[in-house]
């Protein structure tokens, strides 16, 4: 027989009801205060009286498209392997999703092509997030970085106080309950924004290579009988100097190949430095030293690689270091650690070793070789307009030791990839393996900026230019000097006769110098040349419009 259950009396009910909504409305009060940091305030000051604001530019853009224009050329720092800090304006923290002026997603267009994404909500937020932004930057594989700065955290106090808060006292319960939320999350915003911060070095994560791989490495390349170095731009990576680089290299003695901004390492005229018929060589070499110099297109994906050669392979990137090694060659040891670091170690270890000079000399008689190649096709004439070739070949004898090289275009900047050397490490800038146009004013006004002494000299394919062209304006505008120097052989267009003249002109109406080679002026390419170094020396930035025919000398030259 079933006991009945004795009804719990209407009195218990009703307190335990207020209870229970005394706990919801405590709970959701302390969620308020942590939102609005008002624990935070009691124990940090806000200075309302400051005129201060967090602004710090490495690359600054505003919200919305203006960030959104940065892509490509995020994308390309990504490939390039750039340490890069992208700051972004946002929409205030208080209007985010809720409609505000060019307000979209930024950290989901931004996070599959930075290592470091963060939004700051505090002033007192900026100064950890960018120090945690750039050594994320500089750490492992350096690449791009984005911090998203809403406006409500660059402005001085007094500024968003007028902008958030309403100057006249608030009617009834509703308004006055706004204003004291609004006025918690203002004073929380500038919370403890002017205390010290952590200052001092930035914690870097660099990998090493170990002692052990160092020393298998030392083994296979000193049994080597023609061994070759392929060095790439991670070479030049903090924290081994470009100069310590270079007395490794040449305490190392084997004949290298040098690529990306490893380019200029060895000066323009080393016996080390093999500038002709790569692939030919790694065919006959027994140990190949891939030194920041990967698997891909460039290297026909590992399939220029010979068999029989035995492989060291180092790389900050393990993904990219071991890229197409399932398919067209093996490693015999591969090293996820600095590069730079790592061939220092290597020369120390192998201190003493001496090859035969047979296999150098071999390497240098074929450069020679294809060098009175490259002087036969000079020679040659062209249909019409100046042989490309030959005003490369003047270029060359032209460059100073003190210049810069900027590279933007195709064919023409293919064919000077061969014919002009850079005097000196980190004096080649290129847009790297995402080959991407439009890069060359950028990177000249940067590389003007930090070498104000050295001549900065810019290669452009006509079409490539078109991109950089308004940017004479700022170089004006600025009292920057650069010189570009344009081979048009009017590729980009359909309609040539009527456009080919243009470029010189266009400059000239933006302010700065313009000069025209053609085959009228043939014999006068490095009088023009001194003509526009001078210009420069001067102060005006100038474009030299070389008016180029066709030729051979890239033929068969696709890369896919």
């Amino acid at each position: 027989m079933e006991t009945p259950v004795a009804a719990a009396p209407a009195g218990d009910f009703f307190p335990s009801f207020l209870l229970l909504g005394f706990a919801t409305l405590v709970s959701a009060l302390l969620g308020a205060a942590h939102r609005l940091g008002l624990f935070y305030q009691l124990m940090h000051k806000v200075d309302k009286a400051s005129i201060r604001h967090g602004t710090v530019g490495v690359a600054a853009v505003t919200a919305g498209p203006g960030l959104t224009n940065t892509v490509t050329a995020v994308k390309n720092a990504q490939i390039a392997q750039s340490p890069v800090l992208l700051l972004g304006g946002a929409a205030s923290t208080l209007l985010q999703n809720r409609g505000a002026l060019q307000a979209i997603d930024q950290m989901s267009l931004f996070r599959p092509l930075c290592k470091f994404c963060a939004s700051v909500q505090r002033v007192r937020e900026i100064i950890p997030t960018l120090r945690a932004a750039m050594a994320a930057a500089q750490s492992g594989t350096p690449g791009p970085v984005f911090v998203e700065l809403p406006i409500d955290v660059l402005y001085p106090y007094f500024m968003v106080q007028k902008e958030m808060v309403s100057a006249k006292p608030p009617k009834g319960l509703v308004g006055q309950g706004v204003s004291w939320y609004l006025e918690n999350y203002l004073a929380n915003l500038f919370a403890g924004a002017w205390e010290p911060q952590p200052e001092g070095p930035l914690p870097l994560d660099i990998p090493q290579a170990s002692p052990q791989q160092v020393q298998r490495c030392v083994e296979i390349l000193s049994r080597a009988k023609r061994p070759l170095v392929l060095l790439g731009s991670q070479a030049l990576l903090p924290p081994t100097p470009s100069d310590k680089l270079r007395v490794a290299v040449e305490t190392l003695g084997v004949p290298c190949f040098l690529g990306g901004m490893a380019r200029g390492l060895l000066g323009r005229s080393h016996p080390l430095h093999i500038r002709q018929n790569r692939s030919a060589a790694l065919k006959k070499a027994d140990v190949v030293v891939l030194a920041g110099t990967v698997c891909d297109f460039r290297l026909s994906y590992g399939r220029v690689l010979s068999r029989s050669s035995k492989i060291i392979i180092v790389n900050r990137n393990r993904k990219e270091m071991l890229m197409n090694s399932d398919m067209f060659w093996k490693p015999q040891v591969a090293v996820q650690g600095d590069v730079g670091s790592f061939v220092v170690k290597l020369a120390q270890g192998l201190q003493g070793q001496t090859w035969a000079s047979d296999w150098a000399e071999e390497l240098r008689q074929a450069d020679r070789q294809k060098e009175q190649t490259f002087r036969e096709k000079a020679s040659m004439p062209v249909a019409e307009h100046l042989n490309p070739v030959r005003v490369l070949q003047l270029v060359e004898e032209t460059l100073p030791d003190n210049s810069i090289l900027v590279v933007d275009g195709g064919d023409f900047v293919g064919t000077a990839a061969h014919l002009v050397q850079p005097r000196g490490p980190l004096r080649w800038l290129d847009p790297g393996a995402f080959g991407t146009l439009g890069v060359g004013a950028g990177f000249a006004l940067g590389a003007k900026l930090c070498q104000p002494d050295a001549e900065v000299w810019c290669l452009f394919g006509d079409g490539a230019f078109g991109y950089s062209l308004i940017e004479f304006d700022t170089f004006v505008r600025h009292k920057i000097p650069v010189m570009a120097l344009i081979g048009n052989d009017a590729g980009w267009t359909q309609i040539s006769r009527e456009q080919v003249p243009c470029y010189h002109k266009a400059a000239i109406g933006l302010g700065a110098q313009g000069l025209l080679l053609s085959r009228e002026s043939e014999d006068q390419v490095v009088k023009v040349l001194h003509e526009a170094q001078q210009q420069c020396q001067d102060g005006h930035p100038v474009v030299v419009n070389i008016l180029i025919g066709r030729t051979d000398f890239r033929d068969g030259s696709i890369a896919v």
